[in-house]
């Protein structure tokens, strides 16, 4: 009876061992990482119309796939309240530097001020764009 109780015991002492090194060796999923921060101001001299009221900029590159179309969708909202600029990496490097631009898209819509009111991360659809505009332009 000794002798099982012996066994059982080193059983689960093996058992446990076996499961702790097991653990150790198992392959530990990338710390995690900060998401890209959209700056707070910018000053609206760096970009085309400064005296418009309202600055959409887009931040992207020649590389990004999904940057692809965002301008054609984003034009359109060009007028005397609204200036659009798109900013494409590399040859806009300056500004994406400026600005710590570490990912792209990013598209920022800013007022008179350059006070970024709304950012978006990757590509958007033209109509949240619009409504983004339109709801800030009316507030």
């Amino acid at each position: 009876m000794t002798a099982r109780i012996v066994l059982a015991v080193a059983l689960v002492i093996l058992l446990a061992a076996v499961a702790w090194w097991l653990e150790r060796r198992r392959r530990r999923d990338a710390p995690l990482q900060g998401a890209p921060v959209a700056p707070a101001q910018l000053d609206r001299h760096d970009f085309a119309s400064p005296d418009a009221p309202w600055l959409v900029v887009l931040f992207t590159s020649e590389t990004c796939e999904s940057c692809a179309g965002l301008y054609e969708k984003a034009v359109p909202l060009t007028s005397d309240e609204v200036a659009v600029v798109e900013l494409e990496f590399p040859s806009e490097r300056a500004l994406h530097e400026r600005y710590h631009v570490v990912a792209a898209p990013m598209t920022l819509v800013a007022d008179r001020e350059g006070v970024v009111r709304a950012s978006f991360f990757g590509a958007f659809s033209a109509t949240d764009l619009w409504n983004t505009v339109a709801e800030l332009r009316a507030s």
